[in-house]
């Protein structure tokens, strides 16, 4: 926000100055206070197509920067940079700006309205959510949050994998232990068999239902009803996994329904269309080497059923002519072979590469009293998203989720997201918003709370601490379009944070009510409801709660 001001008076007076000014150039906070509070290289950007020395040009430039109210003070620094400190008059305009958008502060119109699809979880129908997916869903349920905010067109879209061979086991493990319901006795469990609890409850609702009934039908049917009792329970118990997360989907996508709708035919005829299969040991390829792939694939195998690689494609060109320009699909660290052969098929029928983009999410290593929890669907050790809710609550799983960058490992301490003190991270945030919560409350009891708060309160607001935290609180737009730029919900949490330890030093150094100044006590008071008005926008977008009481 401050940048931006800065940037557009600097064009204003370049403009008047008649400078040439086709090059971009930079305003940063400095590292060190003695630069000021921002710092700005336009001087040594745009000498050499002004024909003359940066700091020739940037004394021009300085001398119409000192006729403005709003810096205390411009400099220049080494070879040329321009160095503001700004004046409290600027921070308070600003702050009094922030105040007036309310819960609308930091929305802008920066994506322009861009189409964008995050697909993300698309986890295999065969089990209940575990805390790889939690980790994906809180980091991209964020993004799309945040993407709104500030002007893109987002979608969320859950791709379900209905059609592999995983689901054709999930349906056998569910028979034999209907089987064992029914006094069979099957012996020792088979190893490539669905162990977990949930297969066995997925058993007992069917007998309960159903009964003997189901082994009458042919075996073929009798496979294929199992299958659809046993996709329809999980997928519905996944999906209220994700509500209690606070993630929902706009669209679900159904493999098993491409497929019948002939859209993996089409993709075949597209790439044989486009002169990029050929034929080889009975099986079809693709030369995906022609377009950057390490290998050619396989498309269609020599007993006639497809690979893989052919719905996912299918599935791929239906978001393109559902008129998405950019693809932005988040999974886990075994899909990086899964980026090549996509990105060629997308060279080979003259779409554009980069429409897609592929996040990759670290693992998730989950410790419970110092020791790694070890997880395995096929042996039933599982930690299920619901498990990790019910001992964290979901305000600490989706922080600790994303608090992380997606290319850095991710080590999930259960105690510290059950600690209620300062070393939670989500506590001591959420600690600060209550407490001013609580503040504003007596206030308005006490009767020192404004029936309405004035621009002019802010006046007595010159103190260094409540300085940078107007600085702090005037960052957030420029940091929300940089996370969605860059897709980097993290940083988030570092600015929620650093606002709220900025806010707990400023109570233990500072009287918010004063009975000495009622003046100082109403700007302080501003302040404050300030503060609690940008973190409660950092909540929101985190899908985290801001509680009143703690």
């Amino acid at each position: 926000m401050i940048k931006q001001i800065l940037r557009d008076h600097i064009f204003q007076i370049v403009t008047a100055l008649n400078l040439s000014h086709d090059r971009e150039f930079i305003i940063e906070t400095p590292t060190k206070d003695e630069f000021g509070d921002y710092s700005t290289n336009v001087a040594l950007v745009l000498a050499k197509e002004n024909k003359t020395s940066p700091v020739k040009l940037a004394d021009m430039i300085l001398k119409e920067l000192k006729k403005s109210k709003h810096y205390k003070k411009v400099e220049i620094a080494g070879p040329g940079f321009i160095n503001f400190f700004l004046s409290p008059t600027m921070y308070q305009n600003i702050l009094w700006s922030i105040f007036e958008a309310q819960n609308e502060y930091g929305k802008s119109t920066y994506g322009n309205g861009e189409k964008i699809l995050l697909e993300f979880v698309s986890a295999n129908p065969t089990g209940p959510l575990n805390i790889v997916s939690a980790r994906a869903a809180a980091f991209g349920d964020t993004l799309y949050r945040i993407m709104k905010h500030v002007g893109f067109d987002p979608a969320r879209e859950f791709y379900i994998n209905d059609a592999g061979n995983q689901v054709d086991i999930l349906a056998e493990s569910v028979e034999l232990r209907l089987r064992e319901i029914q006094g069979e006795k099957i012996g020792e469990f088979p190893y490539e068999a669905y162990h977990g609890e949930y297969v066995k409850h997925l058993a007992q609702k069917l007998n309960s239902v159903e009964g003997v009934r189901v082994f009458m039908l042919p075996e073929k049917d009798r496979m294929e009803h199992l299958k659809e009792f046993a996709l329809s329970e999980l997928l519905e118990m996944q999906r209220l996994s994700l509500e209690k997360f606070g993630v929902t989907f706009e669209g679900w996508v159904s493999e098993k329904t491409l497929r019948m709708e002939g859209v993996v035919e089409e993709v075949l005829s597209y790439l044989a269309e486009a002169d990029c299969t050929y034929e080889k040991e009975d099986a079809i390829w693709f030369c995906s080497t022609k377009f950057g792939d390490d290998k050619d694939r396989v498309l269609m195998k020599s007993d006639g059923s497809i690979t893989y690689f052919v719905p996912d494609l299918a599935y791929h060109l239906t978001k393109i002519q559902r008129g998405y320009s950019k693809l932005i699909d988040i999974f886990g660290p075994d899909h990086h072979g899964y980026v090549p052969r996509l990105k060629a098929a997308f060279k080979a029928l003259n779409y554009d590469e980069n429409m897609l983009e592929i996040i990759f999410l670290q693992q998730v290593n989950l410790f419970e009293s110092g020791e790694r929890v070890k997880m395995s669907k096929r042996a039933g050790k599982i930690v299920t998203m619901d498990d990790l809710v019910s001992v964290v609550g979901k305000d600490a799983a989706r922080y600790f989720f994303i608090a992380r960058k997606a290319n850095a490992h991710l080590n999930f301490d259960l105690e510290l997201a059950m600690k209620k003190n300062n070393e939670n991270p989500v506590y001591y945030c959420q600690y600060a918003y209550a407490r001013i919560c609580s503040i504003l409350k007596k206030a308005k009891k006490d009767k020192v709370l404004p029936k309405a708060f004035k621009e002019d309160m802010l006046a007595k607001l010159v103190k260094p601490e409540e300085l940078n935290m107007m600085q702090k609180l005037a960052e957030l737009p420029d940091l929300l379009v940089a996370i969605a730029e860059y897709r980097e919900p993290h940083r988030l949490t570092n600015y929620l944070e650093e606002l709220a330890a900025m806010f707990h030093r400023y109570y233990a150094k500072y009287q918010i009510v004063s009975e000495k100044s009622k003046d100082l006590t109403k700007a302080r008071l501003l302040l404050i409801q300030i503060i609690k008005e940008v973190m409660f926008i950092c909540f929101e977008l985190m899908g985290v709660s801001a509680p009143e009481k703690m």
